[in-house]
């Protein structure tokens, strides 16, 4: 089965990207195909390069990264969503005349278009957080 997972929520605000991270991993496990993660409104904040957990805890933003990494996942990080909440790549920080980016590799900034493209190309859509 083909999943795009669409996450909403920011990475300790809620339980909603560690427990899609839980489902990303165990859809792999199962031999089953992530097409696309598409981080979106607050889930932004889970591509954050500046973001940095203590150690006692998980670092969702680098298992996120790990993740997608290891597995050649497509990760499209919402542009208009990113940019309302200060999360930029270095095209953004030229065009917004900024000094420097925070968006965390591999991830990639577009739009909704991205989304539709996706979920078009998937069985399923699963989406978590508000």
């Amino acid at each position: 089965m083909k999943f795009t997972i669409v996450l909403h929520a920011a990475p300790y605000t809620s339980q909603a990207s560690l427990s899609a991270l839980r489902f990303a991993q165990a859809s792999l496990a199962a031999g089953h195909e992530i097409v696309r993660v598409f981080f979106y409104y607050d889930g932004v904040h889970n591509t954050n390069e500046f973001s940095a957990a203590p150690q006692d805890e998980l670092d969702l933003v680098e298992a996120w990264s790990t993740l997608l990494q290891e597995h050649g996942i497509d990760a499209v990080t919402c542009v208009s969503s990113s940019i309302k909440r200060g999360i930029i790549d270095t095209r953004e920080a030229r065009r917004h005349d900024r000094q420097g980016h925070n968006l965390r590799a591999p991830a990639v900034l577009s739009g909704l278009g991205q989304l539709v493209d996706a979920s078009l190309a998937s069985d399923r859509t699963i989406s978590f957080g508000a």
